[in-house]
């Protein structure tokens, strides 16, 4: 799957805006400032594909890229902002709900925590609900290069301990780094996998 082909194609800020698809959908799920548009940049070995935010929270929409006629990337918006209004939260969180419950082809969620920090209790609420109602996912730990050896080893022996779900030896941990490279093949791999499943 040539990655290097996809185009940015539309944004949409409101659930009524979402237009019906038939592709297969691979949808990037994070907290703001997670590395979530780099991540993307750096899969599809583009520069600015994906536009990262000066500001966190900034980026309130859904973007989607297209790869081909069959396949998109689906870019959720930023969640855990602080300083974001309780209006748009509220927007926002109307909008994801909203997409989730669209009856979109969904092949897999990549859910994206940053590998330096335990997950938010806004990362694991997302997890629990990618959980409960059966979407595929995995978990993809960013900014490996942040890490020396030590932390490195710390983090990845509290795994199990961060991520208390029943569920824990079946999730997929992918770690990550737009900046080395580390877990790009991999990750280009478990969606090309996740796609010839549900074609």
């Amino acid at each position: 799957m040539d990655f290097n082909r996809a185009t940015f194609e539309s944004s949409f800020f409101k659930k009524d805006q979402l237009k019906d698809s038939p592709c297969q959908e691979i949808v990037f799920s994070g907290r703001s400032n997670v590395g979530k548009s780099s991540l993307i940049n750096k899969l599809t070995n583009r520069k600015s594909i994906a536009r990262v935010s000066s500001k966190p929270g900034k980026t309130g929409s859904i973007n989607f890229y297209k790869v081909n006629d069959l396949l998109r990337l689906v870019d959720l918006p930023g969640y855990g902002y602080a300083k974001v209004s309780q209006k748009e939260k509220a927007r926002w969180a109307e909008l994801v709900e909203g997409y989730f419950n669209s009856g979109r082809k969904i092949s897999l969620v990549i859910q994206i925590v940053d590998m330096r920090h335990r997950p938010t209790d806004d990362d694991l609420n997302m997890i629990n609900f990618l959980i409960t109602n059966g979407f595929h996912f995995i978990v993809v730990l960013t900014k490996s290069d942040k890490l020396n050896k030590t932390e490195r080893e710390t983090r990845l022996a509290n795994l199990k301990t961060d991520f208390p779900f029943e569920c824990f030896e079946d999730i997929n941990f992918v770690i990550f780094s737009s900046i080395n490279g580390e877990g790009v093949a991999e990750l280009g791999s478990i969606i090309e996998s996740a796609t010839s499943k549900n074609e």
